[in-house]
C-alpha cells in the first residue's frame, strides 16, 4: 500500500460517511432530477419532493435549493466527531437538511432539533417522521437566553427570526435557554437563528468548553450595532479557534451594500478546538 493510501486510511475514521464521494451514479442522476424539477417552482409555492429517497415537504423551493447546496455540494457542516453515535444540537433547523446531513453523516447520531416557527416546525416534524430518522427529537422552541415567550416574525421559507423593532411579528413564540443544553458534551452546536446568535452565546460562555465544534451564522441588520467583535471574543475566550467565510459578501463594500432581509453583512463562522 501506497504511503498516500496508508495516511489517508490513518486519518479518515472508518465510521465517516463522506456524502459527496458515497454517491453512485443512479442515485447522483435522481438528485439531479429532483434539484431540475425544484428550480421551476416559484418562492412560496409547497411541493413536495423524493429527492432523499421518501416524501419530503417543501413550503419554498428556492431557499431549499440555497441550502441544499450549502449543505450538501459546500459541505458547511461536516465534521469528524470523536464517535459514532455523536450529540448534536441544531438550532433553527428548519425543514431538515441539516438533520438529514447529520444523520448521512452519522447514522447513530443523537439530534435535538429546534425550530422557532410553528408551520415550518411541523413541517420539519412531519419530514423526520417521513424519512424514519431515529434519536431525533424536534422541539417547537426559539432559542434564546432565558425561558419566555417573543414575537416572532415568519417568511415561510428559511428566514424566520424572532421580531427586530423594524419587523411586523407574526406570531409569539416560547423561548428555551441554551445553556441548560451544554451541561454535558456536545460533539457539534449549529447556531442559525437569524440574528439571536450573539445574545444566546453571550449568556452560554462559561458552558462552551463542553462544546467540540461549532457553526455560528452570524447577521448584522443594516442600522443597528453591529456585535461581531462581541460573538468572537466570546467564542476565543472558550478555547476556540476560528475559520470565517462570506456567503453573501459585497463586491464593493465601499460603493454599495444593498441589505438582503434587512441585514447588510451575514458570516459563517466555524469554531473548533485547536488540533482538531
Amino acid at each position: 500500500m501506497s504511503n498516500l493510501k496508508q495516511t489517508i486510511r490513518r486519518f479518515t475514521p472508518p465510521h465517516v460517511v463522506h456524502w459527496g464521494k458515497c454517491l453512485v451514479d443512479a442515485d447522483y442522476r435522481r438528485q439531479s432530477h429532483h434539484l431540475n424539477q425544484l428550480r421551476r417552482y416559484p418562492r412560496f409555492q409547497p411541493v413536495v419532493t423524493n429527492i432523499f429517497g421518501a416524501p419530503m415537504e417543501v413550503p419554498d423551493a428556492p431557499s431549499f435549493l440555497s441550502t441544499f447546496r450549502q449543505i450538501f455540494d459546500d459541505k458547511i457542516y461536516g465534521f469528524v466527531a470523536e464517535t459514532e453515535q455523536p450529540y448534536i444540537l441544531d438550532c433553527g433547523a428548519n425543514i431538515g437538511l441539516s438533520v438529514i446531513y447529520f444523520k448521512q453523516l452519522y447514522p447513530r447520531s443523537v439530534i435535538v432539533a429546534f425550530e422557532a416557527d410553528k408551520a415550518i416546525y411541523e413541517t420539519l416534524r412531519r419530514n423526520v417522521r417521513s424519512l424514519g430518522y431515529e434519536n431525533v427529537e424536534v422541539i417547537h422552541r426559539a432559542v434564546w437566553n432565558s425561558e419566555t415567550e417573543l414575537d416572532f416574525t415568519s417568511d415561510g421559507g428559511d428566514g424566520g427570526r424572532l421580531s427586530t423593532p423594524e419587523d411586523k411579528p407574526s406570531q409569539v413564540v416560547k423561548t428555551i435557554r441554551l445553556r441548560d443544553y451544554l451541561d454535558r458534551k456536545i460533539d457539534f452546536l449549529k447556531l442559525d437563528i437569524e440574528g439571536a446568535e450573539t445574545a444566546v452565546l453571550e449568556d452560554c460562555a462559561d458552558r462552551l468548553s463542553n462544546v467540540q465544534c461549532l457553526f455560528v451564522e452570524y447577521h448584522s441588520f443594516e442600522g443597528q450595532p453591529q456585535m461581531f467583535h462581541v460573538l468572537t471574543d466570546v467564542l476565543a475566550n472558550a478555547g476556540f479557534r476560528l475559520h470565517v467565510q462570506a456567503p453573501m459578501p459585497a463586491p464593493q463594500p465601499f460603493v454599495k451594500c444593498t441589505p438582503v432581509m434587512g441585514m447588510d453583512m451575514q458570516l459563517n463562522i466555524f469554531a473548533f478546538r485547536p488540533g482538531v
